[in-house]
């Protein structure tokens, strides 16, 4: 029966392993050689196309699903390098990315000036900072650094001008001191 197979596989659209050849009507389909013999016993139902073997993914899911849990992903599991598995450069570039937006961020809230902001973008490009809260910390100590500065400037500022009050009145009172002590000289 092998050229009814073949004829059978044409006729149904798919390979000859899928042609089923009733075994019990051997001789009326051992007759059949054209393709609308082989069309006729389709019909009839001597010949027909075998269902589609099952290739079940429901092992495969179940796994899945356990793995984005965690499972299954030990040591033993591993095949590739670490770098391999998740790239270092994705995760620097990610970041960076991550602390550069902060960055920008906090410029244009104002919450930093832009000399400011372009001295941390440096550093964060140097590997200065691990993560945000790290930065956040940073930027923090910065502010009080510089508030801290203007408050000693503005102190001293003000002990200078006390100071330069104080020295011009001395000098008054001892100009003063001098033209009182001429004027008696003179009256003497």
């Amino acid at each position: 029966l092998k050229l009814q197979k073949r004829l059978a596989a044409s006729v149904l659209k798919c390979g000859q392993r899928k042609v089923w050849l009733d075994p019990n009507e051997v001789t009326a389909i051992s007759l059949a050689n054209s393709r609308q013999n082989v069309r006729k016993l389709v019909k009839d139902g001597l010949v027909f196309k075998k269902p589609v073997i099952v290739h079940s993914r429901a092992r495969v899911q179940k796994r899945n699903i356990a793995k984005r849990k965690g499972r299954h992903t030990g040591i033993g599991k591993r095949r590739g390098t670490a770098n391999a598995r998740l790239p270092f450069k994705l995760i620097w570039m990610r970041r960076m990315r991550v602390l550069r937006r902060m960055l920008a961020k906090y410029r244009d809230a104002k919450k930093i000036d832009k000399h400011l902001y372009h001295r941390l973008y440096l550093q964060v490009k140097g590997n200065n900072f691990k993560n945000k809260r790290v930065l956040m910390e940073n930027i923090h100590e910065m502010k009080a650094e510089v508030l801290r500065t203007k408050q000693l400037d503005e102190q001293a500022q003000a002990r200078k001008s006390k100071a330069r009050a104080d020295r011009l009145k001395k000098a008054e009172r001892v100009a003063e001191r001098e033209r009182l002590t001429r004027e008696e000289n003179e009256k003497n």
